[in-house]
């Protein structure tokens, strides 16, 4: 029962990350003008980065290869998101606050799953 719970949420948290990876591709415009709109820097290479992470990190989360590197590496990424396109606490014009703190919150949980992913991993592979 335990390997098919892991197994699941291990494919669902892939799941959550490789939509918005290939978005990031094949929305590029819309993805450049909300990262605009934070006034991030370095906007392509960042996004083009994040996308890369997100394809290639939930396609090993899916193939149970390398996941708690990836897991770990996918929760950074839900930091620095978190921190420079969810900031609630900042007022941008067309962006509403009290969905960001949804966001906010809700990329909290993303985060505390993969942290959980990777801390079952770690004690498996030590077993």
């Amino acid at each position: 029962m335990k390997s098919i719970l892991i197994h699941i949420g291990r494919t669902l948290l892939a799941i959550y990350f490789l939509l918005p990876g290939i978005t990031k591709f094949t929305s590029w415009d819309i993805q450049m003008a909300l990262m605009e709109t934070h006034n991030m820097i370095m906007i392509p290479l960042l996004l083009a980065t994040a996308g890369v992470i997100q394809i290639i990190g939930s396609i090993c989360l899916i193939l149970n290869k390398k996941v708690v590197e990836c897991a770990l590496v996918l929760a950074a990424l839900v930091l620095l998101i978190n921190f420079n396109l969810h900031d609630f606490w900042n007022i941008y014009e067309g962006v509403d606050s009290k969905h960001e703190f949804q966001n906010f919150y809700k990329n909290m949980g993303i985060f505390a799953g993969l942290l959980l992913l990777a801390a079952v991993n770690i004690e498996d592979n030590d077993s």
